[in-house]
Order: C-alpha cells, then sequence, then structure tokens
C-alpha cells in the first residue's frame, strides 16, 4: 500500500501551518512558521500558478492522499452535480480514516490510518482495512473491541474535550461507536481551505 513516509514536521513548515501531523504543540516540535530548509529560507512572492499548486499539495497533505489519489478524487468531483471544490472536499471528508479522525478515535489522520490499516475500525459491524473507503449516510463507525483497550485510542477520546465533533456525526465514545449521520455542508467544513485554487489548477 502507497503511503507517505516523508517527513511531517517539513510540509507543515513548507506551508506554514498545522495540518495535525502532531499530538503535542507542533510549533515546538516543527516550528512550522519558519521556512524549510538549514537556517530556514526565506519565503519569497509567490505566482499564480504556485498558490494553487500550494493550495492542491497543502489539500493532499491534510488528507494524506497521494498524488494519482487526488487527481482520481478531482475527476469523480468534476463529474458529479454541485460546486467541483466543493463535492472534492465532501469526497475528503468521506474518507474512512478522516471519520474515525473526526469521531475523535485517534489524536491525529495519521494514527487513525494505522487504526484502519490495522483492522481497528469495524464499520457496520465488519472489519475494513482500506482508509480511502468512503463512508456512506448511515454507516456506523465503531473501535472494534480488542482495540478499545489501546492507550492512543482512550488518549484521542480524552483529547475531545478541547475538539468538537462535526455536526454531521453522532458519536458515542463509551461505546466506542458513531454514525455518519450525513455528507457535511461547505460552511460545516474547515474555512481555511481555498478549494477555488485546486479547482483552477486543473482547470487549466
Amino acid at each position: 500500500m502507497a503511503r507517505h513516509t516523508g517527513a511531517t514536521c517539513r510540509i507543515s513548515r513548507r506551508y506554514g501551518m498545522d495540518f495535525g501531523f502532531k499530538i503535542r504543540d507542533i510549533e515546538s516540535k516543527c516550528k512550522f512558521k519558519t521556512a524549510p530548509g538549514q537556517h530556514g529560507q526565506r519565503r519569497g512572492r509567490t505566482t499564480d500558478y504556485g498558490k494553487q499548486l500550494g493550495a492542491k499539495q497543502m489539500l493532499r497533505s491534510q488528507y494524506f492522499v497521494l498524488e494519482k489519489q487526488f487527481r482520481n478524487l478531482y475527476k469523480e468531483a468534476a463529474k458529479a452535480r454541485g460546486a467541483t471544490g466543493t463535492v472534492l472536499l465532501q469526497l475528503l471528508e468521506r474518507r474512512l480514516d478522516n471519520v474515525v479522525y473526526r469521531m475523535g478515535f485517534a489524536a491525529t489522520r495519521k494514527e487513525a490510518r494505522q487504526l484502519v490499516n490495522h483492522k481497528g475500525i469495524l464499520v457496520n459491524g465488519q472489519s475494513l482495512n482500506i482508509p480511502s473507503y468512503r463512508v456512506k449516510d448511515g454507516d456506523v463507525v465503531s473501535v472494534r473491541e480488542r482495540s478499545r483497550g489501546q492507550t492512543r485510542v482512550n488518549d484521542a477520546i480524552k483529547l475531545m474535550a478541547d475538539r468538537d465533533v462535526p455536526v454531521w456525526l453522532t458519536v458515542n465514545h463509551n461505546d466506542y461507536s458513531g454514525t455518519f449521520a450525513r455528507v457535511p455542508e461547505r460552511d460545516e467544513l474547515p474555512q481555511d481551505i481555498d478549494e477555488q485554487l485546486v479547482v483552477e489548477l486543473y482547470s487549466k
């Protein structure tokens, strides 16, 4: 299975954003406000193409999606009814690893991906180890019985005290389960994402 194995701090520093790669304070760990390089190179002026490419790379990195996967998702979004950028974000949010992260069973998306890969997650009572599986309305996502004692799972649930569960999900942390109630609307998704730049990049 293809996966990103590079330095996650480097990605955060490149774009000056916290992508939620680390559980601990990322600024003390990665110093992501400083440009990458031995001494932190100056960030120069960016062209329109550079902004579009950067927006695409940031979105890919945030959801841990490889280039080919991302391009295929964009093609699917472009054919679907509705605003292409919004549909693209909705497809990304419906990935199983993302849903596990949003429900609070993992502290980061990378951790959620590992939990899915190691068969620690059930969907409608069936074991699934495909992080890219697309969750549907009404699907019940739960932590497998044998994985409920894992420290990382319970620590992640504790961290949810400082993080709100999205309104399109219903979660019972005491039961280690949740339901994907519906596909989120655009105003319910992160506002720091400029998906229109991604659409402009692929529309050339």
